[in-house]
């Protein structure tokens, strides 16, 4: 028997006939909850799918490989047929799995404060060097709830909303309890060995990155280097925000995803 992920679906409200579908991923360590600040704004055009991650917010965990597939197999599972797909951070790695496995089911792809590389290489060096990453797993094994409050920190800091960023996230962190040990160290393993470049070339889907112009975990230069591996990339940056752009600037953040979907034929 397959354990489902936990999932709403809210209805437009905007009084429009056959409204598009949205469907929202979240990223590591909080559930679907993280959209709370949006979802008014988004109603008004789309009927809404928002899920929590497998071991997340409300959703159980099954006993299989905390995969990157895993995850969007997971998701597509309770999406609907066709739909948008709008993830942060790990949850835009997850759009962009599912954009690219199943094509026929993801209209478009919009990421917020994703990247195709979460570690840096040598061929990669727009990304979080891998001995911090190595560190913060061990730190994580050490002391899990306390690694991940550090974490909801490290995603606001040099944000021009800091405070108010890191108010919102605490609020959410707890209102459903603490994720699983296990997913929250399987989605730090995707975050450290997952490399979605080259696949990305083969996402044909319209696709929109969003990105913070003080992100210190996914730096916005990643923007110019996503347009080189895949040419229909839309890219955005935000100044004066961090990771969770969604939270600092609402009305900005709303304004890219609906001038981008705008130009696309859903």
């Amino acid at each position: 028997m397959m354990l489902l992920p936990y999932h709403d679906i809210y209805g437009c409200t905007g009084g429009i006939e056959n409204p598009p579908e949205l469907v929202l991923v979240h990223g590591w360590g909080m559930h679907g909850a993280v959209w709370d600040q949006i979802m008014p704004d988004l109603l008004t055009q789309f009927q809404i799918t928002v899920v929590d991650l497998p071991g997340m917010g409300r959703s159980p965990l099954p006993s299989t490989d905390y995969t990157l597939d895993f995850l969007a197999e997971s998701v597509l599972s309770v999406a609907p047929s066709s739909a948008v797909w709008l993830g942060w951070s790990l949850g835009g790695m997850v759009a962009i799995r599912a954009g690219i496995r199943f094509p026929e089911q993801v209209q478009a792809v919009i990421t917020t404060a994703t990247t195709p590389r979460f570690v840096a290489d040598e061929d990669w060096p727009l990304a979080l060097n891998g001995d911090v990453l190595s560190a913060f797993i061990t730190m994580f094994n050490e002391d899990m709830e306390g690694t991940l409050i550090r974490f909801l920190s490290l995603q606001c800091k040099g944000s021009h909303y800091i405070k108010e960023e890191i108010r919102e996230l605490r609020e959410r962190l707890y209102l459903h309890g603490i994720p699983a040990r296990r997913a929250l160290l399987g989605g730090l393993h995707i975050l450290q060995d997952a490399d979605l470049r080259t696949d990305l070339a083969s996402l044909n889907c319209p696709n929109l990155h969003i990105f913070g112009g003080q992100d210190e975990l996914v730096p916005c230069g990643v923007s110019q280097a996503l347009k080189g591996l895949q040419p229909q990339a839309n890219t955005a940056v935000i100044k004066g925000v961090s990771h969770v752009p969604f939270l600092s600037v609402p009305e900005l953040f709303i304004a890219a995803c609906r001038d981008f979907l705008a130009t696309c034929e859903l």
